[in-house]
């Protein structure tokens, strides 16, 4: 960067760069190096979202991400490679979670105007979004592959288109069931006294919820331990010849 250039940018409005709006309550401003030419290892994502609302799964597979909350509530939830888990991290104004590079996560507002800061250690944030990955693929490939009806999947993916960012689409005819759930980490009792008890229960896939306390006083962040894999399914790991009859 020549700092003595007369295009030196030290100042951008991001209000004036918003890159997807679904309405006036949610929608997303950008700032990047495109935008201001003297950023090193910086950008951002301004985030507005009214309750329900949800930043769809997505994951940035070259930046590591830090939503900071400004005002209102959301859940960030994301998916650790290494140990199986989805863990569910509520936070409010002055709180932070954080997305390790390549994580798979999403953010659920729990508070109409919802405002957070999602911060990045790239120029340019990239991002491969769920709704990409799922409309793009061919749905006798996901049939084939997951085992399941291809008339069905069709059916179901239909409606959903690429580039969604925030959901539901604003000309949403069938609201979520879970709409009026704690649609943020199903099964989490989000007012639950801190010293109440809570039973592990057994679910399928090999997965068993425990509720852990949520930080700085809020409520239960829900999280999913998945039983070891050779446990949870008949299969041997690490092995580069399994047996023929695998």
């Amino acid at each position: 960067m020549d700092y003595k250039s007369p295009n030196t940018q030290f100042t951008f409005d991001v209000n004036s760069n918003t890159t997807f709006k679904k309405d006036a309550n949610n929608y997303i401003n950008t700032l990047s190096i495109k935008e201001l030419n003297t950023l090193d290892n910086t950008s951002l994502l301004d985030i507005f979202l009214s309750k329900s609302n949800v930043v769809e799964p997505h994951y940035h597979q070259n930046a590591a991400e830090l939503v900071y909350c400004i005002s209102g509530a959301a859940v960030v939830s994301i998916i650790n490679p290494f140990t199986n888990e989805l863990l569910h991290f509520p936070i409010c104004p002055g709180q932070v979670a954080n997305v390790p590079q390549g994580w798979w996560h999403y953010e659920v507002a729990t508070m109409d105007c919802t405002h957070l800061l999602a911060i990045f250690n790239a120029p340019v944030p990239e991002v491969i979004l769920g709704s990409d990955i799922l409309s793009l693929t061919p749905a006798n490939v996901l049939a084939h592959t997951y085992c399941l009806n291809e008339a069905k999947v069709k059916d179901a993916l239909a409606p959903l288109q690429p580039g969604t960012f925030i959901g539901p689409p604003a000309d949403c005819c069938e609201p979520s069931k879970m709409a009026g759930e704690n649609i943020a980490a199903p099964n989490m009792a989000p007012h639950m006294p801190m010293h109440a008890p809570h039973a592990p229960q057994t679910h399928s896939f090999g997965y068993q919820p425990y509720a852990s306390p949520g930080y700085y006083g809020q409520p239960y962040v829900q999280q999913y331990h998945q039983q070891p894999y050779a446990q949870a399914y008949p299969v041997y790991q690490n092995m580069v010849n399994p047996p023929e009859n695998l």
